[in-house]
């Protein structure tokens, strides 16, 4: 959520610019001076400005990027509008980054700058040289780098946050997950059944029900299961106290298990069960899960480079591959490489990452690193953080308890929700930001 003081201290300067008359041309004046002759203003986003000059720059990449892979792109004027449309986006998660006061560590934003001259083949100096022939401050460029590691920040955190699965979500995937490996959930399920007969009138099913209620209420009130269900109960499982024994969750009825799935061994469900056979007051005797369920844990080690106007995804990918080459023939070890390159709070540790479990990482990242043995790389890939290069250090297995089991679903879900996410969350911000679109000057 946007800071509601920064939202309105914002409003409050707009308003005071209106006031004087001026719409927002006296506001935006100290930022014409960066514009070049012949250029101007497509929008005015919070404190930013979109130009026509960035918009047609855009175009001009997309359109060599399609020409290149073979891609269709829509008519001139649907692209045009698409960019612009991109580069408000932009401009409300940068702004809104800079408003929360999201940190960026200056080591990061001079990786970030050294790969982008290692790329283009030349070194720092040689870099502050070119920006400035081409017109670009340098202290400005290097604001805009740590601005869009600051945007990937807090998307990540931000859109994250916003996803929380439910507990059938979860309890549904961890289901299908030990299905998938052959591990069931076995319950002892006990029940006081009282019947409806077929046709029952509303006042035969009142009375069936106060009988349920009342056999509900003793099981509260403290006295046994067993006794209360063999005086009552009218199932097979009667003379047995009710109690129908131990069964994978397969082969008993759904609504059964999704009343004793959140109860503790020896609990009673609080309230009556009502199916086609009658009410059920149900109790959870017992119930095991059956072999152990493990997983295979990767420890791994990567280098991130974020793609940006400076240094695109396809130049990205290069470095790595240039990077990994290095590694290959002994020049440099991968942990120094990390070091050196990686555009995250990894680097420090050289890359590592640690142990994580199937579901820890985004799915681009697992399907990457799936196949590669044990002191291998993979090849350059991405994901939606950037490119990466990834070596994977170990590999175990080792159980996990339920309580593992859940996070490591929820996290899964998280992932599968986070396009949807991602895209409520722009479009949120961009409904509390300050948007002003121009005309072109005549």
């Amino acid at each position: 959520m946007i800071d509601s003081r920064s939202l309105w201290r914002a409003l409050a300067a707009l308003a005071a610019v209106l006031s004087m008359g001026g719409t927002t041309a006296a506001w935006a004046q100290s930022a014409r001076a960066d514009i070049p002759p012949g250029d101007y203003i497509v929008a005015i986003v919070n404190s930013e400005l979109v130009t026509h000059g960035e918009v047609e720059q855009r175009m001009q990449r997309v359109k060599q990027e399609a020409a290149r892979t073979g891609a269709r792109l829509p008519p001139d004027g649907v692209l045009r509008e698409q960019l612009t449309d991109a580069l408000i986006d932009e401009r409300v998660l940068v702004t809104y980054a800079r408003d929360i006061g999201v940190k960026v560590d200056p080591a990061e934003v001079d990786r970030a700058i050294a790969n982008i001259a290692a790329q283009n083949k030349i070194s720092l100096d040689q870099l502050r040289e070119r920006l400035q022939r081409e017109g670009i401050d340098y202290g400005r460029f290097r604001d805009n780098l740590r601005d869009q590691i600051a945007v990937e920040r807090v998307r990540e955190h931000d859109v994250i946050a916003r996803i929380q699965p439910t507990d059938r979500e979860i309890d549904a995937l961890i289901d299908k997950q030990r299905a998938a490996a052959g591990v069931a959930i076995e319950y002892d399920i006990a029940q006081v059944l009282v019947t409806i007969p077929e046709g029952a009138s509303d006042a035969v099913v009142a009375e069936r029900r106060a009988r349920a209620e009342s056999a509900l209420a003793r099981v509260k009130a403290g006295e046994d299961f067993a006794q209360v269900a063999r005086e009552i109960s009218e199932d097979a499982n009667r003379s047995k106290g009710g109690e129908i024994g131990m069964r994978p969750a397969d082969k008993l009825p759904d609504v059964f298990v999704e009343v004793v799935r959140p109860l503790e061994a020896g609990q009673v469900a609080p309230t009556l069960l009502r199916t086609g056979a009658g009410f059920h007051v149900i109790k959870l005797v017992d119930k095991r899960d059956g072999r152990a369920f493990t997983v295979t844990q990767t420890r791994a080690r990567h280098i991130l480079l974020r793609p940006s106007a400076q240094l695109d995804e396809q130049a990205a990918l290069r470095r790595l591959a240039d990077l990994k080459r290095q590694i290959e023939s002994g020049k440099i070890s991968f942990e120094q490489a990390a070091r050196q390159n990686s555009e995250d709070s990894s680097a420090a540790q050289g890359g590592e990452l640690g142990w994580a479990s199937p579901g820890n990482f985004v799915p681009e990242f697992e399907r990457a690193i799936a196949n590669v043995p044990v002191g291998g790389m993979t090849d350059p890939f991405v994901s939606r953080f950037g490119a990466h290069l990834v070596q994977v250090e170990e590999r175990r297995t080792v159980e996990i308890d339920l309580k593992q089991q859940r996070e490591q679903a929820r996290n899964v879900l998280r992932e599968q929700k986070f396009g949807d996410a991602y895209a409520e969350w722009t479009r949120d911000l961009r409904a509390r930001s300050y948007i002003e679109m121009r005309e072109p000057p005549q």
